[in-house]
């Protein structure tokens, strides 16, 4: 079961949500608008998540050619082992 988050508004925000629902809204409750609203915002930091990768890959795949190292597994592993216990010999 979700637990559940009381809110509450008073004055211009009150009448901006109540504006919101029944009759007069595109909501059957202040939750169910409060609900879409999270929704909203989860989905835009999602978006904005995503955005940035794409960001961060498209400096790769667009680099040239010339740029990249070329690397062998052995020699990543052995890095990776010295970088965890340098002083091993």
């Amino acid at each position: 079961m979700a637990e559940g988050v009381n809110v509450r508004f008073a004055g211009e925000l009150q009448r901006f949500i109540q504006s919101r629902v029944g009759d007069r809204g595109l909501y059957g409750s202040a939750s169910e608008y409060i609900r879409d609203l999270v929704r909203r915002d989860y989905e835009r930091e999602e978006q904005l998540k995503w955005r940035r990768l794409r960001g961060e890959l498209m400096a790769g795949l667009q680099a040239d050619e010339g740029a990249f190292v070329p690397l062998d597994m052995e020699g990543v592993i052995a890095e990776a082992r010295e970088r965890r216990n340098p002083h091993a010999d």
